[in-house]
Parts: C-alpha cells; structure tokens; sequence
C-alpha cells in the first residue's frame, strides 16, 4: 500500500508537486468518493509539507461553505461566499495567494498563528464548485504561482483526472 506520507519540505515545489500528486493517485486508486479524496489529500498535503493548516472548505448551500475534512487546529466552521480568503476565492472562483493575512481585508482569523495562506477552488467533473483547498502557513509569503499551479493540478482529480 503506498499510504505513507512523504516528506517534501526542501524538495524544489515543482518536482515535489508532481511527487505528490503521483503518490495520491496511487493511494486514491479505485477511490470514487469525494470525501474520502478531501481527507486523503488533507493528510498527504499536510504531512508533506508541514502546513499549519491544510483542509476543505465544501459548498453546502446557494453562498455557504462548511468546513470539511482538514489537518490542524479546528477551523471555522462555516464561510459565507465573500468573506475571507475562502469566501473569496469561492465566489470569485479563482485561486488566492496571500502572502501575508494581516494584509488581506476581510480575513478571518481562525488560528492566530496563520501567516500566509492559498486558497484553490474545486470543482467536480461537470464543472460545478464544490469546495475550496484551504492552506495556511505560519510563515509570510510561504506560497507563490508554483504553489498555485502544483495545487491546482491535484485538486483536478475531482474534475475526474487521474481518477479511476
């Protein structure tokens, strides 16, 4: 079984990405169940990376998102489209990258100790959104386009690719 976590902290974000998303597949194989694909990503990112905070936020109504499987501390529990990083990146439906969060009007403190955070927008194999990746680090300008791109290709197993 390949469900290990990997340690990819030092490696270049572009390799370690691609890593990363070979070895998920791998552990996903056979899996069709976007729940258990959230909180198996959740972990593997998490692990991989050192992250403070890694988890989902799912669509759960017209504007809402609710907290869903996730590594670390416990987040909010439900964000209103609009509000905050995620509530951003969800109604706006493109990925955000915040180098520092006391930068970001609006953002909602969840964990003090969050200093940078992206947020990449999900959607399922007819296109429809139905979560965003939410990932907080406790240091500023942790994430950048490397980031962006390498999360947003894993998150596409949603969409179906690399999914059985």
């Amino acid at each position: 079984m390949a469900e290990s976590t990997l340690d990819l902290r030092h490696a270049p974000k572009d390799r370690a990405y691609a890593q990363l998303r070979a070895h998920m597949i791998g552990v996903l194989a056979g899996i069709d169940d976007d729940i258990a694909g959230m909180a198996t990503m959740a972990a593997l990112l998490h692990h991989s990376f050192a992250h403070l905070w890694t988890g989902f936020y799912r669509v759960v109504g017209p504007g809402l998102l609710r907290v869903g499987p996730y590594q670390g501390t416990v987040g909010c529990l439900e964000i209103e489209f609009g509000r905050g990083v995620c509530g951003t990146a969800a109604a706006e439906r493109r990925t955000i990258v915040v180098a520092d969060v006391e930068r970001f009007a609006g953002h909602i403190t969840c964990d003090p100790r969050s200093k940078s955070e992206i947020v990449v927008p999900v959607y399922d194999r007819g296109g429809a959104l139905i979560a965003v990746l939410d990932v907080d680090s406790t240091r500023r300008a942790a994430f950048d386009q490397q980031d962006a791109a390498g999360l947003e290709q894993i998150v596409r197993w949603f969409a179906g690719e690399g999914r059985g």
